[in-house]
């Protein structure tokens, strides 16, 4: 998911897009611990898509204080 996807999202919709990632992170974390998962790095590409997502709605929380 690139930034700018992101950035078009309202913040209820990014709220429920990270929730879906996290449980998406767990699913992946538990496949590769019994040796299911074949790709490793989708670990890694959720990981930053939650961190991207996280990283917006801190911003916004940030420009509506200010």
């Amino acid at each position: 998911m690139k930034i700018k996807e992101i950035k078009e999202l309202s913040n209820e919709e990014l709220e429920a897009r990270k929730r879906e990632l996290r449980e998406n992170a767990f699913r992946l974390r538990l496949q590769g611990k019994i040796g299911q998962l074949e790709k490793p790095s989708e670990i890694r590409a959720t990981r930053r898509d939650i961190a991207r997502i996280e990283t917006v709605l801190s911003e916004r929380k940030a420009k509506q204080g200010a």
